[in-house]
């Protein structure tokens, strides 16, 4: 199959883009999906659409303080943010500045501290933190939330607890899994009296995922590089679920994205890998029956994963749907429960 990324395009009011989240979490709407069927739901029908024995596998990666304002030793300003840690002091950065610093430069950073630049790694530049501290306690206090481009306004005291979902564990990543932010105490209480069991992987979301697709033919895009961990334990109860004839639901992107590029050799391997995983129309899925997402960017790699696993066609007239009914796009918009269309 021959595609373009005119192929993933669609039209989306502005005013659809979601600006801030809902008074509670799981207040959002949800769009379930299944091959040509649409259904209108709230995210509080969830355990409605769930079995006894479904496995939801969630990504419980924790949003760090990933951008720092600061300056060069010229005096030019500077604006830094982690594209992903790379030890326990140093880390791989986008770097905004009027010139680009020197590999062996320093920057001020936060008026607390100065940095290292190494040099450059593709498009990031190596920083190297001080090493009096760790790195992430160094962002924790001197660094700030990094909500994405689209949200055009500084971060509050609201997205601290918002922009993280309510079992996130781990720190590393520069976005949230935002899937996972519908879910709150009392769904997750009704997900397990209906019998679903949950499982745990850890995917750093990088900066990356707001990157451009920049070529039009998309056989010659690749990826950004993540980091993710999958337990033994996780792998199991994958096994178990699906000798027991469950389905394994993966929350968000990361989820899934996590999981299929670790059974890219044919069975799912636990242990701590890096994914560069490009899923398109055609893709193979081994792992996955159904996954809840949010709605995605025009031209993005993440509409083209929706549209491998739902397929074009449900995916377009989806879309279509959620815009006419005036869903709420993107990290704190609404949700879809997609299921795998295996008649692609």
């Amino acid at each position: 199959m021959s595609l373009t990324l005119n192929d993933f395009d669609y039209f989306l009011p502005s005013d659809l883009i979601a600006q801030a989240p809902l008074p509670t979490r799981s207040a959002s709407r949800l769009l379930e999906v299944q091959r040509g069927n649409l259904v209108d739901r709230s995210f509080s029908d969830l355990p409605a659409l769930v079995r006894p024995g479904d496995l939801f596998v969630f990504n419980d990666t924790r949003v760090i303080h990933a951008r720092l304002h600061g300056v060069k030793t010229t005096g030019g300003q500077v604006e830094v943010l982690i594209e992903r840690a790379v030890g326990p002091h140093e880390a791989l950065a986008q770097v905004r500045a009027s010139k680009s610093p020197k590999p062996g430069s320093r920057l001020r950073l936060a008026g607390a501290f100065d940095v290292q630049v190494l040099g450059r790694s593709g498009e990031f530049y190596h920083l190297r933190f001080p090493a009096e501290r760790a790195l992430f306690d160094l962002l924790e206090q001197h660094g700030s939330l990094p909500l994405p481009p689209y949200i055009e306004r500084k971060p509050g005291g609201d997205d601290e607890a918002r922009y993280q979902t309510v079992f996130a564990r781990h720190p590393g990543s520069v976005a949230a899994p935002t899937a996972g932010l519908h879910f709150d105490d009392a769904v997750m209480a009704e997900l397990k009296a209906k019998g679903a069991d949950f499982a745990w992987l850890t995917l750093h979301v990088g900066a990356g995922t707001f990157q451009p697709v920049r070529v039009d033919d998309l056989s010659e895009h690749r990826m950004h590089r993540e980091h993710y961990l999958i337990l033994q334990e996780t792998a199991d109860a994958i096994a178990r679920t699906r000798a027991a004839g469950g389905r394994v639901i993966a929350v968000g992107t990361t989820s899934l994205r996590a999981l299929e590029g670790a059974a890219q050799g044919g069975e799912l391997r636990a242990g701590a890998a890096e994914t560069e995983i490009f899923i398109l129309p055609g893709f193979r899925f081994r792992v996955a029956d159904a996954l809840i997402t949010n709605f995605h960017l025009p031209k993005s790699t993440l509409l083209m994963l929706v549209s491998a696993f739902a397929g074009m066609a449900p995916i377009r007239r989806a879309y279509a749907h959620a815009v006419a009914q005036r869903y709420r796009f993107f990290s704190y918009g609404d949700a879809m429960f997609l299921s795998r269309n295996d008649e692609l």
